[in-house]
């Protein structure tokens, strides 16, 4: 991991638990004598791909150096119900105290990590890879797109920061794609910017006039039928990068990878995953 981005985490963690713990884990105090030591076991309760051990660890000991970690599971592995992906030894009052934010990040990493890998699978015989987008939930962008990242995807931009992306609504108040592209190309050589250009095209008719330019990386077609995508590669003859985006779904996934396109962005891999079932319990 980074060090930028484990300071970034460790920053996130001490939100987490300002907003979780506040005063302090009443119940916890209540119930449970400070010196009292135990473990506990993060028992897999449905199949899928496992994400967010790591984390776990980085979350367990920011709170407490003390606790100790035994993994049997590396994250990227596909798990069953009924096993154990580690255990964590210590203070009882611990365990207790960062159960639930463990429990809230790695469910919702392995859910999005076993659902990539769902669509990852589906395309492995085609050159295509899956992509996320930037609809993830505000403040856990990394986790979710570190959980893609896990489940056999691949990372999109980051932010408004790390691509110029030009959308419908960017060409439209640009006067087209021409006026876009040539924008864009003047914008990141003024800025002296190490950074790709992509643009969006809605028709066969915009594509010819993107790849024209000769200026984008890589043009995104939104929501091209299969037939029209293929027609699309065909025309580009590999001139520029080609993404498939809008409203794929697992069942539609193959025809637009066997198409011929290089990269498919799924916004459901992130906006509206179902978490994976895990527990923590006490041993």
């Amino acid at each position: 991991m980074k060090e930028n981005s484990t300071n970034k985490l460790l920053e996130f963690i001490q939100n987490a638990f300002a907003e979780d713990i506040g005063s302090g884990d009443h119940t916890t105090a209540a119930c449970i004598t400070s010196d009292e030591k135990g473990s506990a076991q993060l028992k897999i309760k449905e199949d899928g791909v496992l994400a967010g051990s790591d984390v776990a660890q980085l979350i367990f000991n920011h709170y407490d150096k003390d606790l100790q970690i035994e993994t049997f599971i590396e994250d990227g592995a596909k798990i069953k119900e009924g096993q154990i992906a580690f255990s964590v030894f210590g203070s009882v009052n611990s365990i207790l105290t960062t159960e639930r934010l463990v429990l809230n990040l790695m469910q919702r990493m392995s859910g999005i990590a076993t659902t990539t890998s769902r669509y990852a699978e589906r395309i492995a015989h085609t050159k295509a890879k899956v992509l996320d987008t930037r609809k993830t939930t505000p403040g856990l962008r990394w986790f979710e797109k570190e959980a893609v990242r896990i489940g056999g995807g691949q990372n999109h931009r980051f932010g408004l920061y790390d691509m110029i992306l030009i959308k419908d609504n960017h060409v439209d108040a640009s006067g087209g794609i021409t006026n876009a592209l040539k924008r864009a190309q003047n914008y990141v050589q003024t800025k002296k910017l190490d950074i790709e250009i992509e643009i969006e095209v809605r028709s066969m008719k915009e594509l010819e006039e993107a790849l024209s330019t000769g200026i984008a990386d890589r043009i995104m077609l939104d929501n091209f039928s299969v037939l029209g995508t293929e027609e699309a590669v065909r025309f580009v003859e590999g001139r520029s990068k080609l993404e498939s985006s809008g409203g794929i779904t697992l069942d539609t996934i193959q025809g637009y990878a066997e198409a011929g396109v290089d990269f498919i962005s799924v916004g459901a891999l992130t906006h509206s995953v179902k978490s994976l079932d895990l527990s923590l319990k006490i041993s």
